[in-house]
């Protein structure tokens, strides 16, 4: 492990330790030297080691069990992953929205309950247009219909995967209405719902590949200029 080298000693030191979890210096569940160790280790002050343990532990990556020590949590660098989801192509985030929200539909069909379609029916209502309090408003009232819909679905999984990639569809949604590309109407929304409600996984899915091909295809369209 490198001495800390940063100006912010506390962000390089958890950066350091961040690093060597990522890369499998130690196994998950397994205790990390104590503050002592990795005072030395990364040549900072006990102070900082301690902030940098605390980053960590609120990143996911550490936890802490009291009067035991500081264990490796999760070795996965969900931070570093949505950073790169937001830096990839709009089209590819595109895809990897309709890929979701498909799935998502297909099992909605199956799963859902009346509270579920009323919620979607009641969130598609307030969902408005962007001249109602500005395109951030209007992208995070689009993305809570949208989340309705994956939480019908009744896999947990999939509604934690949507939550995390929530930041990147909302700036994808905004993307849209920046005047290039056409963000799909109500009536295509509507369609969503009404595909769901029908309690078959066929038409839900086809709904929404309805609901996303316009802007696929516009998006090729545009990239190949």
């Amino acid at each position: 492990m490198q001495p800390a080298v940063r100006t912010n000693l506390t962000e390089s030191a958890a950066e350091s330790v961040r690093l060597e979890i990522v890369n499998g210096r130690w196994a998950i569940g397994e205790r990390i030297p104590n503050e002592a160790t990795l005072t030395e280790m990364l040549s900072v002050s006990r102070g900082t080691v301690r902030e940098a343990v605390r980053a960590l532990v609120s990143q996911g990556f550490l936890e802490t069990r009291q009067g035991s020590g500081t264990y490796v949590r999760s070795a996965v660098d969900t931070a570093g992953t949505l950073s790169r989801v937001k830096r990839a192509g709009l089209r590819d985030q595109w895809e990897a929205r309709a890929a979701l929200d498909i799935e998502a539909a297909r099992l909605a069909a199956i799963r859902h309950t009346p509270a579920d379609i009323a919620l979607m029916r009641r969130l598609l209502a307030q969902r408005g247009t962007p001249a109602d309090g500005g395109r951030e408003a209007f992208a995070r009232r689009d993305i809570a219909f949208h989340k309705a819909v994956v939480a019908a679905s009744g896999n947990r999984a999939m509604v934690e995967i949507y939550d995390f990639f929530s930041a990147a569809i909302i700036e994808t949604i905004q993307s849209t209405l920046a005047g290039d590309v056409s963000e799909p109407d109500a009536k295509a929304h509507e369609a969503i719902v009404d595909g769901v409600a029908s309690g078959d996984p066929d038409i839900a899915a086809a709904a929404v590949r309805t609901f996303m091909a316009p802007v696929l295809l516009e998006l090729d369209r545009l990239l190949s200029q």
